[in-house]
């Protein structure tokens, strides 16, 4: 088993209850004002605390934006879960189409994300392209480790892990940063559908 970064450690947690409603807070204000536009006054504000006690809790700006980023990452990663626990006397074929459905979908639909990529593409796309390593390597290893528990419940999968993950990954990446085509990136139904009819085929996995 590959070494877990430290960053996807922390997403891999169960977020903690306390600081929610100040991770809560950052998020709208990013939201409504983009980042750069975004002051620690105004996060404060809107969490109901004075700034001292803000920046006791987060010495610089990008402590915070690091939390919410994390938060965010967190909250993707569990609904990719849930999604995949609802897949019930299916195959292992199934809950991997599932991941690939709930990964694009969910990224495509991610508020802030896009509105990063919209408004201040300058802050979001280094950490996604030239600088986006390791951004790919957390995603590469999150979807080998499911890929590999999938395998062990169904002998049927028999593909590379690490290959397939960085294939889901990249793919991903890609999708995200030009969303405008043929593949469904909205539309569950039909991300589901070319899983089974492109992707698998693809990967080298027959679909049931």
């Amino acid at each position: 088993m590959p070494t877990v970064p430290p960053i996807l450690a922390r997403i891999l947690e169960k977020p903690r209850a306390d600081g929610e409603q100040l991770l809560e807070s950052a998020l709208s204000a990013f939201l409504d004002f983009g980042i750069k536009r975004t002051s620690m006054g105004e996060i404060a504000r809107r969490a109901g605390i004075s700034p001292a006690t803000l920046y006791r809790r987060f010495e610089s700006k990008n402590d915070l934006v690091e939390a919410v980023g994390v938060r965010e990452a967190q909250r993707f990663v569990a609904a990719i879960e849930e999604r995949a626990a609802r897949i019930t006397g299916g195959s292992g074929v199934d809950e991997l189409v599932e991941i690939f459905a709930s990964f694009t979908t969910l990224l495509a639909r991610n508020e802030l994300l896009q509105r990063l990529l919209r408004t201040e593409p300058e802050l979001i796309l280094p950490r996604l392209t030239v600088d986006g390593g390791p951004v790919l390597e957390v995603g590469r290893i999150y979807l080998a480790e499911k890929l590999r528990g999938l395998q062990e419940s169904d002998t049927a999968l028999d593909f590379d892990p690490d290959l397939v993950a960085e294939v889901l990954a990249r793919l991903a990446q890609s999708l995200m940063l030009t969303p405008e085509g043929r593949i469904p990136l909205r539309d569950e139904s039909a991300a589901r559908e070319f899983a089974r009819r492109t992707l698998l085929p693809m990967v080298g996995v027959r679909s049931s």
